[in-house]
């Protein structure tokens, strides 16, 4: 089969021939690949930059937002039929550590990240568990939901934990509109009765945040507009969907008294002087892609028709040119490989 494989830290991925992949263990399920998105942290992959986080050895495939066919099933399989049109968790994850009996699976002690851990999707077929699975309904696209998987949830993870603090009172500031932002957008507008202000420098950025139901959008001027939608108070929550350069500290300055800087992008620092820290008793919470169960109520605003999924689409073996428009900032919403 064809997959996108990392050979070495540095350099782009190559697209090549692979063996498809097996069945490993009873619970194993193999999914042909409809459609699988490329994400920031395929290239932080891509850098070497998660070396230490995920020391897998090379090559190996990458992509880890993944829908598409159950095509092969283990003895042990008992909820997953071949033939289902699923959605794939990124973490295969054992249910029954700590963190998962707690309902954290997201920091299960036992996962394998696809993609990042173990072989991705960014390929014809991929093994996964039958934990790993979401149903999916015949008139879902696989297409649309792939991007869901890890941009989806990881936003949808940060709005649901902060959403009780937002009321129809309160700014919620959206940093960055891209993947994982023109989502955020919109399920702040289904979940919370919240003031929306989405920032982006790119203008076409700005206009898809509006389109998409943003009350406000904002560049360089975010402070002003904050000011005056927050009638001087500030923001109650910030989400940061870019984490790096000035975005940790604007999104900081933007925070009202006991704001939240909800923290979703990385790679950059976050410095916040203790006095500010203490007077204004701001809270920081970092978010970690999202639960099993965080990604079906996902699935369930996207199948009610509340949530859409913006995609651009490339064949696999294009997908050299996927990478390189996310990296040049030329991606409205998700790109998706399709093999």
């Amino acid at each position: 089969m064809l997959a996108v494989r990392l050979e070495q830290y540095g350099q782009p991925p190559v697209v090549t021939d692979v063996p498809d992949p097996v069945l490993r263990g009873e619970s194993d399920v193999i999914v042909q690949v409809e459609g699988a998105g490329v994400c920031r942290t395929d290239l932080h992959a891509m850098n070497g930059e998660l070396a230490d986080v995920f020391p897998t050895p090379m090559p190996f495939t990458l992509g880890h937002e993944v829908a598409g066919v159950v095509v092969e099933t283990g003895s042990g399989v008992r909820h997953a039929s071949v033939g289902d049109k699923v959605v794939l968790h990124p973490q295969m994850t054992c249910g029954l550590c700590p963190p998962c009996r707690r309902g954290e699976d997201n920091h299960c002690s036992n996962n394998d990240f696809m993609g990042l851990a173990v072989d991705g999707g960014m390929a014809q077929f991929v093994r996964t568990t039958e934990r790993a699975l979401v149903p999916l309904a015949a008139t879902s696209s696989t297409t649309e939901v792939a991007p869901l998987a890890d941009a989806g949830i990881t936003a949808y993870h940060a709005i649901s934990r902060a959403a009780k603090y937002l009321t129809s009172e309160s700014v919620a500031v959206v940093l960055g509109c891209g993947g994982l932002g023109h989502l955020a957008i919109q399920m702040l507008r289904a979940m919370t009765d919240s003031c929306i202000v989405a920032v982006d420098p790119l203008p076409e950025a700005r206009d898809l945040a509006k389109a998409l139901g943003a009350d406000f959008v904002a560049g360089e001027d975010v402070a002003a507009i904050v000011e005056d939608a927050s009638q001087g108070r500030g923001a109650t929550v910030v989400f940061d969907f870019v984490g790096e350069g000035d975005a940790p500290a604007l999104a900081v300055s933007l925070l009202a008294v006991k704001g939240l800087y909800a923290a979703v992008g990385y790679g950059g620092t976050c410095s916040i002087p203790t006095l500010e820290l203490v007077l204004k008793e701001i809270r920081v919470q970092g978010n970690l892609v999202g639960t099993s169960q965080d990604l079906r109520e996902l699935i369930a605003l996207y199948e009610r028709g509340l949530l859409e999924s913006r995609v651009t689409t490339y064949s696999l073996s294009d997908a050299l040119q996927a990478i390189s428009d996310l990296e040049g900032g030329h991606v409205r919403g998700r790109a998706v490989l399709v093999p």
